[in-house]
């Protein structure tokens, strides 16, 4: 009798996954890279002045349609100020609100992940008493509630929203703490006679610091969002400075008239933070990737 032919399914293939990954991680990039030269250098290849009012130019369409101006590409608001302008400059502030919220709630995070998972004992007990505490506490009516008493400012909404997201960075430093904190190279640190924040500092951070990238870009498109909440609530960043989120809340009174009024600045943002989480996902992609090596 003849053996059995043993039959094997096709394996999915990973290169079509890896591709669109790959394709998705550039346009991530790009998108960053270009929203980031537009708030360093836009001002300058913009003339016009974000801030000065022309009444006499109120809701100027932008040029793809009827009635626009030269001078406004993306045409005006309800003030007559270019929003070209402000959109540049309220690149400029998303940006800085999203990479000063990461530093501050990065700070937090890892200090407390990295001492928890690497001492363990009573004061893991206390990072993860901190955590469990932490995720408790709604972030958005926290916010809320703070920048209500407070009042809104550029500094307020970091602080706040600094103080409120470092758990994911607690979190994942923790975990990886706890899995290198036994390698041989640590070891090797103790035995030659290093001190303990050298430890911590030139042995465990830099062999966790690709996990905290991914989570840094994640919270840094959670910052953004959730500071476009606040402007558009009024209790974010101030008029008249031109946040995303203030001018989505300044045009909606037109967006039935003057629909790009709240178009733009709407897509502006969307696009941000799409380019930011497809910036995390290729991360992990390619860390992921090289762990499997």
């Amino acid at each position: 009798m003849s053996e059995p032919i043993a039959i094997q399914a096709p394996q999915p293939s990973s290169t079509g996954s890896s591709r669109i990954g790959t394709a998705g991680f550039a346009i991530g990039i790009a998108i960053v890279a270009l929203v980031a030269a537009a708030a360093v250098v836009g001002n300058a290849l913009v003339p016009q002045d974000p801030f000065i009012q022309d009444l006499g130019n109120r809701l100027k369409p932008p040029f793809w349609m009827e009635g626009s101006q030269a001078g406004h590409l993306l045409g005006t608001d309800q003030l007559g100020r270019d929003y070209l302008a402000r959109l540049v400059y309220g690149a400029r502030i998303s940006l800085l609100i999203g990479i000063m919220t990461v530093i501050t709630s990065g700070l937090i995070g890892i200090t407390l992940g990295v001492l928890g998972g690497f001492f363990g004992g009573r004061v893991d007990d206390f990072v993860l008493f901190a955590i469990t505490t932490r995720l408790s506490i709604p972030v958005v009516l926290v916010a809320l509630a703070v920048v209500g008493l407070m009042g809104s400012g550029l500094g307020l909404v970091v602080a706040t929203l600094g103080l409120l997201l470092w758990d994911r960075f607690a979190v994942v430093a923790r975990a990886t703490t706890m899995q290198v904190r036994n390698h041989d190279y640590v070891s090797a640190a103790w035995c030659a006679g290093a001190s303990m924040p050298h430890i911590l500092i030139r042995e465990i951070l830099p062999n966790i610091a690709s996990h905290l990238a991914v989570v840094a870009t994640l919270e840094m498109a959670l910052a953004i969002l959730l500071e476009a909440a606040l402007s558009f609530l009024g209790l974010g960043v101030p008029p008249p400075l031109p946040s995303w989120g203030l001018m989505i809340a300044e045009g909606k009174d037109y967006m039935f008239f003057s629909p790009w009024v709240i178009m733009i600045p709407g897509v502006a943002l969307a696009v941000l933070v799409l380019g930011i989480n497809l910036v995390g996902d290729g991360l992990r992609n390619l860390l992921g990737a090289e762990r499997l090596r």
